[in-house]
């Protein structure tokens, strides 16, 4: 990162929110239709939604879904003018699967 590798920040963000995203719970509908303010909760915290924990095997999955999307929008990119896309796409994959697979020992 000190490099200011742009595919790999961008990769890493994009996957990050993917994760944030995940482990979101959905609102009911009355959540939805919302609360009279007289019955609202109030102090420290009432705003504080309780996040779903997610599984080693779920994380792996989404960073590999992730590589997979990036991948496959890269090969959609034929045309000589979105070459350059196409490479960094290819470039952040294999930051994803560099993440997944763990540093080389070479």
């Amino acid at each position: 990162m000190r490099a200011r590798d742009k595919a790999a920040v961008s990769a890493l963000r994009a996957t990050l929110a993917a994760l944030d995203n995940a482990e979101a719970v959905p609102a009911d509908e009355a959540e939805l239709r919302g609360v009279a303010l007289e019955q609202s909760p109030v102090g420290v915290g009432t705003t504080e939604a309780v996040r779903r924990e997610l599984s080693e095997r779920h994380v792996v999955d989404i960073v590999r879904a992730e590589a997979a999307e990036r991948l496959e929008v890269a090969a959609q990119l034929t045309a000589p003018a979105h070459a350059d896309r196409a490479a960094r796409l290819r470039t952040e994959a294999a930051v994803l699967h560099h993440f997944l697979d763990g540093p080389s020992t070479a």
